[in-house]
């Protein structure tokens, strides 16, 4: 059976937020620290990036880091991230540029999982149907308009499907109307379940615990997502990787060293 050849985690830049954003109703006044992941994945057939981090210009600029990120405090500090936490920056690394990825494909739209797009020209971008309906709508913050102006040029998806070899992509909607996971079979270790936002912290997993924020406040469709990915995870003998997880993220293997 096709499997992906390598998987990367990459450490894009850092969260501080309230803990009620990613547990539902739990850790109100309790600020934590998150890694804003992307991933990259090596196949038979190329390679995927799933998700981009941050616009760092929106960051490093304090023009627009004010306009951007100071309405949603306090419950939300900016974002941080430098230089060296920019996807080209990865990818240099590797000896790779823009051009030799094959698919990026969004998890979902919001800014610190779409906003690196900008540094990624020319690259093919696949997402959920549903996301761009529900960013049409403008009635999620978390999704700034100009980086989905490019969206009809997109790759609209709106079933589950194989992404590439041995990459499966899963539908997870609840934190955002079309949320989307992935499956990753790998040559030598286990599955694993990159679970994006459907699940920020272990917490989410092992309590079955809502992201704090649902689309249109329907946190029984993200727990279901929840649930699911816990039962694809016993069925497959799969690791599930939460999406904000710091103790998460020091298990895996420090880049440039990968996961296969």
């Amino acid at each position: 059976m096709p499997r992906a050849l390598r998987l990367w985690p990459l450490l894009t830049g850092t969260h501080r937020y309230e803990k009620v954003v990613s547990t539902r109703n739990i850790g109100r006044g309790q600020f934590i620290d998150a890694p804003i992941l992307a991933y990259l994945i090596e196949t038979p057939n190329g390679r995927i990036l799933y998700d981009v981090g941050c616009d760092y210009r929106k960051i490093s600029t304090p023009e627009l880091r004010s306009r951007f990120f100071d309405p949603m405090r306090p419950l939300f500090e900016p974002p941080q991230m430098s230089e060296e936490q920019r996807i080209p920056h990865y990818l240099a690394r590797l000896g790779l540029a823009s051009k030799d990825i094959d698919i990026v494909f969004l998890g979902h739209l919001h800014f610190d999982h779409a906003g690196g797009l900008c540094d990624l020209p020319g690259c093919e971008v696949h997402v959920h149907r549903e996301e761009i309906t529900a960013a049409a709508t403008k009635l999620d913050d978390g999704v700034f308009e100009d980086e989905v102006a490019n969206a009809s040029q997109w790759k609209l998806q709106s079933n589950e499907y194989e992404v590439a070899p041995g990459v499966h992509a899963i539908a997870t909607p609840g934190h955002t109307a079309g949320h989307m996971s992935l499956f990753i079979e790998l040559p030598k270790g286990r599955p694993v379940i990159l679970c994006g936002d459907a699940a920020d912290l272990r917490e989410n997993l092992t309590d079955e615990v809502a992201p704090g924020y649902c689309w249109q406040d329907n946190s029984a469709l993200a727990i279901a997502s929840i649930r699911r990915l816990n039962a694809m995870s016993a069925a497959e003998d799969a690791e599930l990787w939460p999406n904000h997880d710091f103790a998460a993220f020091r298990a895996w293997a420090p880049f440039p060293a990968w996961r296969d």
